[in-house]
């Protein structure tokens, strides 16, 4: 009884992980795979929202905590960017979309070692507050559609 507990517990673990695989297909998603290692991807992320001007205000990762219990998991790691400037704008038009900053990136690791960036776009996180920012949040979103994919075409980017 406890095996074929063993074997069922497996086969949903293994069936959940391979799920990590596909983020492609949702709405307002964006999805990038590279051929980069997860560690490489994360590096090259962070390096790009510096140079595109941007910061990186929070960052969790359920497989570095999972590493700090001794489980292995594949790499995974959310990186919230956002800036001031951007933020007093989103604030201006619409105090309810404060609650989608920071926008987020994804990086997660592929079974084949290479690793995916994902991200909604911002144009997609602020969709349902357009009524009440108006002009002036489309047109934030706009740029920030933008400026996350620069980040995203830098940090996929081949060396």
């Amino acid at each position: 009884m406890r095996l074929l507990a063993l074997v069922f517990i497996t086969s949903l673990l293994a069936a959940g992980l391979a799920r990590a695989d596909g983020l492609s297909g949702r709405e307002g998603w964006q999805v990038l795979p590279t051929e980069k290692s997860y560690t490489t991807l994360v590096d090259d992320l962070k390096s790009a929202i510096t140079d595109e001007g941007m910061l990186a205000v929070t960052q969790a990762s359920a497989s570095d905590g999972a590493k700090g219990r001794g489980i292995t998991i594949p790499g995974n790691r959310v990186i919230g960017v956002y800036r001031n400037d951007y933020a007093v704008r989103m604030l201006e038009a619409s105090v309810a979309a404060g609650i989608e900053a920071p926008i987020r990136f994804y990086v997660t690791e592929n079974a084949d070692g290479t690793a995916t960036l994902s991200w909604k776009t911002p144009g997609f996180v602020f969709a349902p507050y357009m009524e009440e920012g108006g002009p002036a949040l489309q047109e934030l979103a706009g740029e920030l559609d933008q400026v996350f994919l620069s980040i995203a075409d830098k940090a996929v980017a081949s060396r």
